[in-house]
């Protein structure tokens, strides 16, 4: 008897050492047809007391709950190349006056918005008229699996596969 207890106790540690954990993987990006599933949009708009200063631009179809957005401002045009900052951006002016451009954002829109420790009044039109910013959306499974530096517009839209030729124009 204690030798088939003896065998049967052999033959479980055998089976059970034969069992092993696999390790939590890194999470993957996930991709549909070798294509990252974002958008980028480009929207140009004035801010003035009509509008709040401030800009609604909605999503239709809504974005996925973990997506995130970003967003950056064309700052300036060096030798035909675009100088995007990424948002918020605060610039500074004599007297210690402060203008922001900044944007909060949900699954079903962004609001671009400025703030200012000023009058918002009393910046010139240079600042509050004709203003482009693209907003880039960043799908969950990728900001999940990857630590990126999104302050370089260019290298952003590198890294997620896009070009010019993709993004939505919005009114």
């Amino acid at each position: 008897m204690k030798k088939i207890t003896l065998i049967l106790a052999f033959i479980g540690m055998i089976t059970l050492s034969s069992c092993t954990v696999n390790d939590a993987q890194p999470a993957q990006i996930q991709q549909v047809n070798n294509t990252f599933e974002s958008e980028v949009f480009e929207v140009t708009t004035s801010f003035g007391p009509n509008n709040d200063f401030s800009r609604l631009v909605n999503f239709n179809p809504p974005i996925y709950n973990s997506d995130a957005v970003i967003v950056y401002h064309l700052y300036d045009v060096v030798n035909g190349s675009d100088v995007w900052r990424l948002m918020p951006q605060t610039y500074y002016f004599d007297n210690g006056v402060e203008l922001d451009y900044n944007y909060d954002f949900t699954q079903y829109d962004v609001n671009i918005f400025l703030d200012s420790n000023a009058a918002l009044n009393s910046f010139s039109s240079a600042w509050t008229q004709n203003q482009t910013f693209r907003l880039v959306v960043i799908p969950g499974s990728f900001k999940m699996a990857t630590k990126a530096d999104y302050s370089d517009y260019n290298k952003t839209i590198e890294m997620l596969g896009y070009n010019d030729a993709v993004i939505k124009k919005l009114d």
